[in-house]
């Protein structure tokens, strides 16, 4: 016998569309739920926790973006009591910029926000700690304006006819060299 002619295939299907089998199931209707055209299950759930777990990463980045400003607030400390307690340029400029940092990232809470928006995601708190933080950085930069006696805080910084406020630092005492 020739190789390949002659033997009869023991296993054969054949798909046709007019078999007695496809007719069969095409009259058959969904079950009560089910849809063709829907998605595959496993699509679905897979899609549904790659959603899930890009919500978890914008809340998490969220967080990450407003507790920002305490690190800025403990640098921002640091260099106010660097520059001591004197009037002078560099403690004038490290002031001013305790001042304007904050003032700037309190404007534009918004945009620092807007990424990380979604319906899952719950931005509220971390925006609410965001305010929080700048406010305690531009609290810090007015406490600061106020040791280098820069705030009016005494009726005679408005009105000149005034005495002005008696001082409440002095210096005093030692021991004599002789």
């Amino acid at each position: 016998m020739e190789k390949g002619k002659g033997l009869a295939r023991r296993w054969a299907v054949e798909f046709a569309e007019n078999s007695s089998y496809s007719s069969s199931t095409s009259d058959v209707p969904d079950p009560i739920g089910f849809n063709r055209s829907a998605s595959d299950p496993d699509d679905a759930n897979a899609s549904r926790q790659k959603k899930d777990a890009e919500s978890a990463w914008k809340a998490q980045k969220a967080w990450e973006v407003a507790q920002a400003p305490f690190k800025n607030l403990l640098m921002m400390g640091f260099m106010m009591w660097m520059a001591g307690s004197t009037v002078h340029l560099f403690s004038i400029g490290i002031t001013f910029s305790a001042l304007w940092q904050p003032i700037s990232a309190l404007q534009g809470v918004g945009k620092v926000f807007e990424p990380y928006k979604d319906s899952k995601v719950d931005i509220l708190a971390p925006k609410l700690l965001f305010i929080a933080l700048n406010l305690a950085a531009l609290a810090l930069g007015v406490w600061k304006l106020n040791t280098l006696g820069l705030l009016p805080t005494h009726a005679s910084d408005w009105v000149s006819s005034l005495p002005p406020a008696p001082e409440v630092e002095y210096s005093g005492g030692g021991l004599p060299i002789h």
